[in-house]
């Protein structure tokens, strides 16, 4: 098991982490929180090289995927940068890259009833209003657990908040700070249920956001 204490705040540099050969020739991981090795739980970044493939494989729990290098493909179409995937539990693919891809996975972490299938290019996507100076795109929902991205412009300052149900960042570009530390490109951030901080960025960032998934 890897970092699956979620009553704990974790914080993952990708930079600091060796690329991992998975069980598929020219498919390299980075695990960011394992429940068990090739099942179960899993949350990590995934890089396939040009014309590599994975086996066919169930999602039991459901697949989420944001392609954030290159083009990743499956039997559904060719993905391209800014894709969000969602695989509903019981689907099953076969993935590969023939030109090379860099992405990030969540596998078998939804609820048994979420059965929508998603295709999202966010280049295309409307952006909402959020608060202060943040622009939302709402990805997903279900039963209060959400999914977005958030655009910050340079140098907003968000206001002091808490996590219920908790909040997980995936830094797609530029860098997140809070009291804590600093977040460059591809850190991922998890904070428990009714933890707080006090976020702010000093040049344009966007980040992925799931809130209210975890266990109180």
């Amino acid at each position: 098991m890897l970092n699956m204490d979620f009553s704990k705040q974790c914080v993952i540099h990708w930079d600091e982490q060796d690329w991992l050969a998975s069980p598929l020739a020219g498919v390299w991981r980075k695990a960011l929180e394992r429940e068990a090795a090739e099942h179960g739980h899993v949350t990590s970044i995934v890089k396939y090289e040009a014309n590599s493939y994975f086996n066919e494989h169930l999602h039991p729990l459901g697949e989420e995927i944001f392609v954030l290098e290159g083009t990743f493909s499956d039997e559904t179409g060719n993905f391209g940068p800014g894709t969000y995937i969602r695989n509903p539990p019981g689907s099953k693919h076969k993935p590969f890259s023939k030109e090379g891809c860099i992405i990030f996975v969540k596998l078998n972490q939804f609820n048994p009833d979420d059965s929508e299938s998603l295709r999202v290019d966010t280049h295309k996507a409307d952006w909402h209003q959020g608060a202060g100076n943040l622009q939302v795109m709402p990805l997903h929902n279900f039963l209060g657990h959400n999914t977005a991205l958030v655009k910050w412009p340079a140098n907003e300052v968000f206001q002091p908040h808490r996590h219920m149900g908790g909040e997980e960042i995936f830094v797609i570009s530029g860098e997140f700070i809070d009291e804590h530390g600093s977040y460059p490109k591809y850190t991922w951030l998890r904070s428990p249920h009714n933890s707080q901080h006090f976020p702010r960025v000093e040049k344009e960032t966007l980040i992925l956001v799931k809130t209210g998934h975890l266990p109180s």
